[in-house]
């Protein structure tokens, strides 16, 4: 339903007359689809030719904070409809007259459609399109309360608990008591004996008599001399090792009961066992141990869980002994067993992760529909159409594996997280999603031209798996919070997928609810057995920095190209790989274009290959063929190293002997959703330069502990570089004082334990949230998904497999 105001009610009457004369001189050029970047601009350019450059930037503050906030210009032949986005996730849509002063404020539904007709899709009435919306899923749950808190779901919902508790005491005691009761690990009932105690006063009475009786013990003592005392009054083993452990938590309990609060919540749910067993799903890729990384579609995600794993089992392992459960936690990764495995090992079906006691890497074979194993390996964008049959068969092979159901599963990426909300309802058990990199956001107008590029990215899929994913996933994960909700100015990966449209397949109006509390910020670390500090010579081994340097400097090879004039210059290194997002040719580009950088620095990159025998997908050529177009056009054969990877161990050690050399990180990416490698240049001690576009924002604080740069223009990454290598000059203390608050930043704030402890402090809190107040509200969720997977996700992937 439109609703109609004027221009004259939004800005002073000269900013009126300004921006209509700004918006027909748009609907003269060719182009009539605008994003926000290019609107300011074009507005600035046309301010400067409309006062001949005289322009006073204070003139129009009005318009000019409102093109900050105008995300999308639709430009038709006698209107301009415009997305203004207020917030995160929060909108206004507008259709301005040309010719007159009146603004007609239109729907969701309505600046899809006129999206559409701008982008010249065939028309379909609007009564004739699938609508997609969640909103009435939670319309009745807890949300944040505002935009910028959005990823602290955990500490929200953990308050929104407590509230509970103290409103409606008694039913929330009788949940609390239930909820402790139906625990179990290894088939031995934990926490409380249902059998003994029957309710909430029951469980009071109990608790009494089991502090008393404690209270008269050595609070040193192991808690097997009160195991007795304490089953009779049925308090089964889970509330600590010790006497004082287990006398603390007990009480804390029964505070829970008497006078509940978040603190009480939080502290309690923390330090009981709910966890001892994890599925983390990994569909694509060639997901091992050794020999993967760099190979098509193998890359962050492999070393992100390997390294999440670890942590995982570490922290599982301290937390279940200090609360008494002699269990040894069990993790598996799940991901596709690949036949012809190309000397990796993709075709064993078991294998141990290396460093943990309990971990393994379960492989399941693809099926085509006859049941037939898939041989070859596929690209990311193409495992949909086996994703059911994997769940299914995946259901079988975790029961078997652990003798009994996971406690949580966590999904990765789009085809992971589209597995595990398959399993988990299956299994009953919590799902959390972790994105890695939503590909929506990547592709400019990916959902509106979905059908151009279908036939290469299957991307109706793709969106119908991540929208299906988010909404029944119980936690999402994210890196960062810009990650999920964007910036003051530009929206977030997420955020794509409140309002959005796929001609002649459906339009969404409301995707994902950005507020709901599912949403939590967890930070990765770095493996600091792997990255540590250039300082900390005695871990490093020295056969292995001797190699590396003359690898990265000196060494000819099959597996190197270029030869150093002098080698001696300050370093310039970067390491990722070869994909057009990577922007590594970027880099390379703006080094030959900058002769002061040349005089005084080499160029070190590391990447998978640097051979075109030992290219595996179309993009990965073109970025390697550029890069050898490029060192020929600027003359850099003397001036640059390019060195294929040979093993994380090295990628690491590589990081420190560039710190030995006082050189720089450089991640040039034109958008990084995290940064890992971000992460482990800062660990090593190195000063980096990271893209400003994504995750680095909340990685670093610019100017302080590293810098941010613009990576989409030459000049843009190489002045930042010249401009610290000459402070370096005048005062050689920068570099140290730089790489030293790196250093720390990250021991600060980005550990695996700290990811470890939040990410199952969040999936207890979940699962007694899920136990205690979903319920029936999930299961409509969970329906509406459903129709979508049958209804619009597997028709379409049945027909990419019979194509």
């Amino acid at each position: 339903m439109e609703k109609k105001t004027t221009l004259s009610s939004l800005m002073t009457k000269e900013e009126a007359r300004c921006l209509r004369e700004f918006f027909y001189e748009l609907n003269l050029r060719p182009a009539k689809h605008l994003l926000r970047n290019e609107i300011v601009l074009q507005f600035s350019q046309f301010l400067d030719q409309r006062n001949s450059g005289k322009t006073d930037p204070d003139n129009f503050p009005t318009l000019k904070d409102f093109f900050s906030k105008t995300q999308e210009v639709l430009l038709l032949k006698e209107d301009v409809v415009l997305l203004h986005r207020i917030q995160a996730a929060q909108y206004h849509f507008y259709r301005i007259h040309n010719m007159e002063d009146r603004v007609d404020e239109l729907t969701p539904e309505e600046f899809l459609d006129y999206r559409e007709i701008v982008a010249d899709r065939a028309y379909i009435p609007p009564e004739k399109k699938l609508l997609i919306d969640f909103q009435p899923f939670y319309s009745t749950g807890p949300e944040i309360p505002e935009p910028k808190k959005i990823g602290s779901g955990h500490r929200y919902l953990n308050s929104y608990m407590a509230g509970k508790l103290q409103d409606d005491p008694k039913n929330w005691q009788v949940f609390l008591c239930e909820f402790l009761k139906i625990h179990s690990m290894n088939n031995d009932q934990i926490l409380v004996d249902g059998e003994i105690i029957d309710g909430p006063k029951a469980l009071m009475e109990a608790l009494q008599k089991a502090i008393a009786s404690l209270e008269l013990l050595d609070e040193k003592a192991p808690i097997g001399e009160a195991r007795a005392t304490l089953s009779s009054l049925g308090i089964r083993e889970g509330f600590g090792d010790t006497v004082e452990r287990t006398l603390t938590h007990l009480q804390l309990l029964s505070k829970l009961f008497e006078s509940p609060s978040a603190d009480y919540l939080d502290e309690f749910l923390s330090a009981i066992p709910l966890i001892s067993r994890i599925a983390v799903i990994s569909p694509h890729g060639w997901f091992g141990q050794d020999h993967v990384l760099g190979r098509p579609d193998t890359g962050g995600q492999v070393v992100y869980i390997l390294d999440q794993v670890k942590a995982l089992e570490a922290f599982l392992k301290n937390s279940l002994a200090s609360a008494g459960i002699s269990v040894l936690p069990k993790i598996i990764v799940v991901t596709r067993l690949i036949p012809e495995n190309e000397g990796t090992t993709s075709n064993q079906r078991l294998e141990k992760i290396n460093g943990t006691d309990n971990c393994w890497i379960l492989r399941v074979p693809f099926k085509d529909e006859d049941q037939n194993v898939v041989p070859h390996w596929l690209s990311r964008f193409q495992v949909w159409p086996f994703l059911e049959q994997f769940a299914l068969d995946t259901k079988s092979e975790l029961l078997a594996e652990f003798g009994g159901k996971p406690d949580m599963i966590i999904g990765n990426y789009s085809d992971g997280n589209l597995v595990a909300s398959l399993l988990a309802p299956w299994f009953q058990v919590i799902q959390c999603n972790i994105a890695h990199a939503l590909e929506k956001p990547k592709y400019l107008f990916s959902a509106l031209y979905w059908q151009d590029m279908e036939r290469d990215y299957n991307f109706s899929l793709q969106f119908t798996a991540d929208l299906i994913a988010m909404n029944k996933a119980d936690v999402i994960i994210s890196s960062t919070a810009q990650e999920i909700a964007g910036t003051k100015t530009s929206m977030g990966q997420y955020e794509s997928y409140c309002l959005f449209s796929m001609p002649e397949l459906y339009k969404v109006t409301d995707g994902v609810n950005l507020l709901h509390p599912k949403f939590n910020v967890v930070s990765p670390g770095v493996d600091e057995s792997i990255y540590f500090p250039y300082t900390d010579t005695a871990r490093r081994l020295k056969n292995q920095t001797k190699k590396l340097n003359q690898r990265l400097f000196f060494k000819k090879g099959d597996d190197i190209f270029g030869e150093l004039d002098d080698p001696d210059k300050t370093p310039i290194f970067t390491m990722a790989r070869l994909d057009k997002i990577k922007n590594l040719t970027g880099l390379v580009e703006s080094f030959g274009q900058s002769k002061e950088l040349q005089d005084r620095t080499n160029l070190i990159v590391v990447t998978h290959t640097i051979r075109e025998e030992r290219v595996t997908g179309e993009e990965e050529l073109s970025e390697l063929k550029k890069m050898y177009q490029l060192i020929e056009e600027y003359g850099l054969r003397n001036k640059i190293r390019w060195v294929e990877n040979s093993s994380r161990q090295d990628g690491a050690e590589s990081y420190r002997v560039i710190a030995d050399r006082r050189g720089v990180f450089v991640q040039p990416a034109l958008f990084e959703a995290f940064g890992l490698t971000v992460l482990e240049g800062m660990a090593s001690g190195l000063p980096v330069f990271a893209t400003q576009f994504g995750g680095p924002q909340e990685i670093i604080e610019d100017d302080k502990n590293g810098y941010l740069i613009n990576p989409t223009q030459p000049e843009l990454i190489s002045q930042p570089i010249l401009d610290f290598l000459l402070r370096c000059e005048q005062a050689p203390s920068c570099w140290e004082t730089l790489g030293g608050q790196a250093i720390v930043r990250v021991k600060e704030r980005f550990t695996w334990d700290l990811y470890s402890e939040k990410l199952i402090k969040a999936a207890k809190l979940y699962g007694f949230w899920n136990y205690a107040v979903l319920g029936d509200e999930k299961k409509e969720v969970d329906r509406y998904c459903n129709l979508l997977f049958h209804m619009v996700f597997k028709s379409r992937a049945q027909k990419l497999l019979g194509d």
